[in-house]
C-alpha cells in the first residue's frame, strides 16, 4: 500500500513484517527512529512474538544478535556511524559464524572532527568483515532491500547489511509502496536456519582455529559471497515478479546503451546523478549512469559488461582511504583493468556536503575535456587548505586543524558581513 511516510519508519514497518524473533540495537542518530518504530510495535502489541532487548551499547547489541542467531531466531539490528565502529568486533564474528543477522545501517560520517550527517566511511570501515553490503538509492529500494535482504542472509547462512543515506534517507518523508503481510510472507519462508544450538544435538560454534585450518575457513566465507553473487539477482527477479518492482539486484544501468561516459555512484546521489546525465543527453552528449547495488560481494562481471562500451569512468564516491584515494573506484579499477578507459574518482558529500546537480554536470563536462585530475575533491576550498598548511609549516604548535578551520571560515563569513 502507496503510504506518505518517513523513510525509517518504513523501514521499521518492513522489518516487522519480516517476522523477526529477536530486535536489539542501541540508539544512534539517524538510527534511532527504526528502532523506536519497532519497540513501540513489539510494545503494544502488533509485533508478536518478538522480544525487544534494550542493551547498554552497540557491541552489545551486535552480540545479543549473535547469540540469538545461534540459538534459532531471526535476528534484526541496526546502527550507524561510531556505533559500528563499537560493535566492529562482534560484527566480524557474525560472519565468521555464518549467523544470518540482518542490520540496517543508516550511513553517517565517522570522527573525529564530530560529524552526524551522511557519507560512506562507516560502511567502508567493515567492508572487508564477511556481510553482503547492499546500497539502497530510494527510500522505496530501501525498504524492498530489507525484505531481500533476510531471504539472501538465510538462504546463505551470511549476515547482511543495508545500507541507506542517514538524514537523506531515513529522514525524508516521501512515497513508498509497502507490501502488506501476506505479500511479505508469500516472499520470505519461515526461518529455518543452517546451524543452531540445540541441546539435544549440541554442537560447538566460534571453535579456535589454528594455522592448519585457519585458510580453508576464509576460503569457505569467500565462497560464500562468490555465492551471493548468483542468488543476489535471482532474488531480485522473483522479487520484480512478485511485486512488478525492480529493487536490488546487483548493479542498476541507467542510459548506457550508447554511453562514451559513464558516472559510477551508490546510494541517495544517484538520483542527482541521472538529473544531471538527462540534462546533459538533450544535447546529445553520449553519458550514462551505473548504480552499484551489490558493493559486496562487488559484480565484477557486471560491472566490466556494463563498461565495455566506455571511453571514460568518472566513480563519484561518498568516502576514500586516507593516503591512497577512492575505495569504490579501486573495485572498479579492478573489474576491467584490460579495456584502457581512462579512470577518475570524484570524492563528495564527505560529512554531509550538498552534492548538486549543477556540481555533478560540471564534472560531466570536465570529464568529457579529460580536465579531471585522477583524484578529484568536487568543491573543496583550497584557500582553507592552503591557510592551514602555512600554519602548520610555520609553527609546530599550530594546533588542532579541525577547529583551525573551522576558526578560519568564521573570520571569512565575518569579513563578508
Amino acid at each position: 500500500m502507496l503510504q506518505q511516510i518517513e523513510g525509517s519508519r518504513a523501514i521499521a514497518e518492513t522489518v516487522a513484517r519480516c517476522r523477526p524473533e529477536v530486535v536489539c540495537a542501541y540508539p544512534i542518530s539517524p538510527q534511532t527512529h527504526i528502532i523506536e518504530a519497532i519497540g513501540a510495535m513489539v510494545k503494544d502489541g502488533r509485533l508478536t512474538p518478538c522480544e525487544f532487548i534494550n542493551v547498554e551499547s552497540e557491541f552489545a547489541a551486535m552480540s545479543v544478535s549473535i547469540g540469538a542467531s545461534a540459538a534459532g531466531a531471526r535476528a534484526y539490528t541496526a546502527t550507524a556511524s561510531q556505533g559500528l565502529l563499537f560493535m566492529i568486533e562482534a560484527v566480524y564474528n557474525a560472519a565468521g559464524l555464518g549467523l544470518p543477522i540482518v542490520m540496517t545501517l543508516a550511513n553517517r560520517a565517522i570522527g573525529a572532527p564530530i560529524n552526524i550527517w551522511n557519507d560512506h566511511s562507516d560502511a567502508m570501515a567493515v567492508r572487508d568483515a564477511g556481510w553482503i553490503q547492499l546500497f539502497a538509492e530510494t527510500n522505496q529500494e530501501s525498504a524492498d532491500l530489507h525484505v531481500q535482504a533476510f531471504r539472501l542472509a538465510e538462504e546463505l547462512s551470511v549476515p547482511v547489511m543495508v545500507c541507506m543515506d542517514g538524514f537523506i534517507l531515513t529522514h525524508a518523508v516521501e512515497g513508498v509502496d509497502l507490501m502488506d503481510q501476506e505479500l511479505v510472507d508469500r516472499f520470505l519462508p519461515p526461518y529455518e536456519p543452517r546451524q543452531v544450538l540445540d541441546p539435544d544435538d549440541p554442537v560447538s560454534i566460534g571453535a579456535m582455529v589454528g594455522p592448519e585450518a585457519f585458510e580453508e575457513v576464509r576460503y569457505l566465507a569467500h565462497l560464500r559471497q562468490l555465492d551471493a553473487l548468483e542468488l543476489i539477482p535471482t532474488v531480485a527477479a522473483e522479487f520484480a515478479a512478485l511485486t512488478g518492482r525492480a529493487s536490488g539486484g546487483l548493479v542498476h544501468p541507467y542510459r548506457l546503451e550508447d554511453a562514451e561516459t559513464v558516472v559510477i555512484a551508490m546510494g541517495s546521489v544517484l538520483g542527482t546523478i541521472k538529473d544531471a546525465v538527462d540534462a546533459r543527453r538533450d544535447p546529445g552528449e553520449r553519458v550514462g549512469v551505473l548504480g552499484i547495488t551489490s558493493f559486496r560481494p562487488f559484480p565484477i562481471a557486471a560491472v566490466a559488461e556494463a563498461l565495455r562500451g566506455a571511453r571514460r569512468v568518472v566513480v563519484i564516491e561518498k568516502s576514500f582511504s586516507l593516503g591512497m584515494g577512492g575505495v569504490l573506484a579501486t573495485d572498479v579499477a579492478m573489474s576491467a583493468p584490460w579495456l584502457g578507459q581512462r579512470l577518475v574518482t570524484v570524492v563528495a558529500g564527505l560529512g554531509g556536503r550538498p552534492i548538486t546537480r549543477r556540481g555533478i554536470e560540471d564534472v560531466i563536462e570536465r570529464a568529457r575535456r579529460d580536465d579531471l585530475a585522477p583524484l578529484t575533491f568536487l568543491d573543496l576550498d583550497e584557500g582553507v587548505i592552503a591557510r592551514e598548511r602555512a600554519r602548520m609549516s610555520a609553527s609546530r604548535r599550530s594546533g588542532p586543524f579541525a577547529e583551525n578551520v573551522l576558526r578560519d571560515l568564521g573570520s571569512a563569513t565575518e569579513a563578508r558581513r
